[in-house]
């Protein structure tokens, strides 16, 4: 692993602006560092469900013995992400024992970072590089770099049972029984998706369930001055709501928000519409379903005490996934984040990654935390020491599973 490259790459990357559905420009300097490589790349067509001026990158890499492992991020990011300006500080780190000053990747303050998944497509590149480079051996390797991940995983939602399928016209070390086993459910490819916090070494031993509801409220309208009796206010109604949800931590695995509301036409009038959207999360399904009906209950009983009526849609936009220490994917994580010289941590996680949802289609996916911090602000940074590990760590994961 060459630490200055990886560094290097990722400060390439940090100006492509790529917020969410304008991933193309980031695509294409993807798919030339990739062809560099020798992978063959592809797009899928998901660009017509996501609404994204790309699609899903996938890309192939023959391995040289048997087997077969998959490396995943997203090319998205969120906003403010123009003119992204990298500054590299000292920073202070403490742990149980020391305190000591390293060297980190900051934005200047204005925008994100976009470490978020940047710093985890430049360990992917980097760890891959140095295993071509060095004709260690290696399975198979496909590299999944996907659309609109922060818009509730859309790109990968959106990308085919089947496109994890190695190509039939590519030479694979694995060829027969896995391509089979992919088709027919018998074997998933173990694939592993940068993109969480937490030092690397950071395993992701579960996420959550994630549920979104949006409510129309209605109401009546009147004159507020004259005749309020006459009308129905769907904002009292969507108050009152909110009021008898519960929301916040509900437990140990398990939250609930209501973070938008919007309506009413004139300080004048009485409300005759409300619009609510939320949402609630658990790792686990008989919970996030008791959260749900809670939330869903609050609504009806608001608006029958009120006079007015509520429609409420839910959605699911992805489902949990949950590993547990025994698991044979786990325990080569371990066995790689030791010879990359890292402590194994495991971890649970409130939001979702990719892994939610490729855990469906072909992969058992697991998220490793990359070492991002405070991401989705203007605070956010990453240790050099941590991306440099996390291409150590890709490094070592081709090997544990070349072996």
């Amino acid at each position: 692993m060459n630490p200055q490259r990886v560094l290097d790459s990722f400060l390439e990357m940090i100006p492509i602006e790529s917020p969410s559905w304008h991933e193309a420009p980031m695509a294409a300097y993807c798919t030339e560092q990739l062809a560099n490589l020798g992978f063959a790349v592809t797009f899928d067509d998901s660009a017509r469900e996501t609404g994204s001026d790309t699609g899903n990158l996938i890309a192939h890499l023959p391995g040289t013995v048997p087997g077969r492992v998959a490396f995943s991020a997203h090319m998205d990011t969120v906003k403010p992400c123009a003119g992204i300006e990298a500054v590299i500080e000292q920073r202070h780190v403490c742990d149980d024992v020391t305190c000591r000053m390293v060297a980190a990747v900051c934005s200047a303050g204005d925008t994100i970072l976009s470490a978020d998944d940047k710093a985890g497509i430049a360990a992917i590149f980097e760890g891959v590089r140095s295993v071509v480079e060095s004709s260690a051996p290696r399975p198979d390797l496909t590299v999944l770099l996907t659309t609109c991940e922060e818009q509730s995983l859309l790109g990968s939602s959106a990308l085919a049972e089947d496109a994890l399928v190695w190509p039939a016209d590519l030479p694979a070390a694995s060829r027969g029984t896995e391509c089979q086993g992919l088709l027919d459910g018998t074997q998933a490819v173990p694939l592993f998706v940068l993109d969480a916090d937490g030092a690397p070494g950071t395993i992701i031993m579960g996420a959550p369930y994630h549920f979104t509801l949006r409510a129309t409220i209605s109401g009546r309208a009147a004159h507020a001055g004259v005749e309020p009796e006459c009308g129905v206010s769907a904002i009292q109604i969507a108050s009152a709501a909110v009021g008898a949800m519960p929301l916040g931590r509900i437990d140990e695995c398990t939250t609930a928000n209501v973070g938008h509301i919007e309506g009413g036409v004139a300080v004048n009038i009485v409300p005759a519409a409300c619009q609510l959207e939320g949402e609630c999360r658990s790792l686990y399904e008989d919970r996030v379903t008791a959260q749900r009906d809670a939330m869903t209950r609050a609504l009806e009983e608001a608006a029958a005490q009120f006079g007015g009526s509520v429609d409420i849609a839910w959605t699911v936009d992805y489902l949990a996934v949950v590993h547990t220490a025994d698991d044979a994917i786990v325990q080569h994580l371990e066995a790689a984040a030791r010879a990359a010289g890292l402590e194994p941590r495991h971890a649970i996680s409130g939001g979702g990654a990719d892994a939610n949802v490729l855990g469906t289609k072909g992969a058992d996916a697991i998220t490793l935390g990359i070492g991002m911090t405070n991401f989705h602000s203007v605070d956010e940074y990453i240790l050099v020491e941590d991306l440099e590990a996390m291409a150590r760590y890709v490094e070592a994961i081709i090997a544990e599973y070349a072996g």
